[in-house]
Parts: C-alpha cells; sequence; structure tokens
C-alpha cells in the first residue's frame, strides 16, 4: 500500500499548473496506485471524501482519481468543455484543509468533462449536482485553484465541527 503524505493548503506545488499527461506508462500506473491507496486511506481516517488530484500527492500531473462507494473514475488530462449557466451554492472542504473547514463557494451545477481514461482512451461524462462541484474542485487542483480562492466573504467559512451540525 503506497499512501502519500497530502500537501497542505501553503505548499506552494498545490499553485502550480499541472503537467500534462503524454505517456500512459508504469508511472501513470504508479500515480494511480498512490491516489487509490491514499484517498481509501485518507475516507477511513476523516470517514469524507470522494476524489483526489494527482497535485496533492506531490505529482505534477493531469490526473484525478474518484471512489465512491466501490465505483472507481480515472481522468487522465480532463478538460471541462461545457457548463451549464445555472449556478449552485456549496459547501466544500479539502483534504488540503486537512477537513478541518468547509467553504462555501458557486460551482456550475452541470458540467461536461473530456478526458482520456488510464488505457488513453477518450471519454466524454457530464456531471450534475454534487459531482459536477466535486470534479470542478479537482480540475481546479490541476490548474493550481483552491476552493478557498472562491471566498468572498468571512461569513463563508465553517469549521468541520459546526458544518456537522447543518449538514
Amino acid at each position: 500500500m503506497a499512501v502519500k503524505e497530502v500537501l497542505l493548503l501553503v505548499n506552494p506545488f498545490l499553485r502550480e499548473e499541472a503537467e500534462e499527461v503524454e505517456e500512459f506508462s508504469e508511472k501513470l500506473e504508479k500515480i494511480i496506485t498512490d491516489l487509490r491507496d491514499t484517498l481509501v486511506h485518507l475516507q477511513e481516517k476523516h470517514n469524507i471524501g470522494r476524489a483526489l488530484a494527482a497535485p496533492q500527492i506531490g505529482y505534477s500531473q493531469r490526473v484525478i482519481y474518484y471512489n465512491q462507494g466501490g465505483e472507481e473514475l480515472v481522468l487522465v488530462n480532463p478538460r471541462i468543455i461545457e457548463n451549464s449557466s445555472e449556478k449552485f451554492s456549496i459547501w466544500d472542504s479539502c483534504f488540503s484543509f486537512n477537513v478541518a473547514f468547509f467553504v462555501r463557494v458557486s460551482r456550475h451545477r452541470k458540467i461536461k468533462v473530456k478526458f482520456k481514461d488510464e488505457k488513453g482512451k477518450d471519454k466524454i461524462l457530464e456531471f450534475e449536482d454534487d459531482l459536477a462541484e466535486l470534479f470542478q474542485h479537482e480540475i481546479d487542483h490541476l490548474e493550481g485553484i483552491l476552493a478557498t480562492d472562491y471566498l468572498e466573504d468571512q461569513k463563508d467559512i465553517i469549521m468541520r465541527k459546526e458544518w456537522e451540525k447543518i449538514k
């Protein structure tokens, strides 16, 4: 099991734009394995979380790993190619915040994402509501953007303990 340390909020690496994956090789397989092992560990530890982006564990590669209820999805070089004009507000946290607090963000209700799977096959999927928010969050990580960048008001931040009371 290759559980990696998650980089935290002040780490400058999180602010860098990740590089495109060009080779579907053993290196990519290792990144996916590390993402999977780390996410499963974090889900068990924090009892929260559905996805992880490669930059969060120190890889400058455009890779996202999703796992919820046994459903896995790997997105390589994902790009949002379409989004709805309708937006919604949602509380968002992050393993790079150690899931200690949440920020209220505004996200597109629906998105369409073009990506490659772990074998290099082109795919397009549509996501809406909480999955749309999740993949916008993870794709932001690939661009060096964090959920705190969307904070517009001091009242839009809440500690996890308080969030759990209102969720």
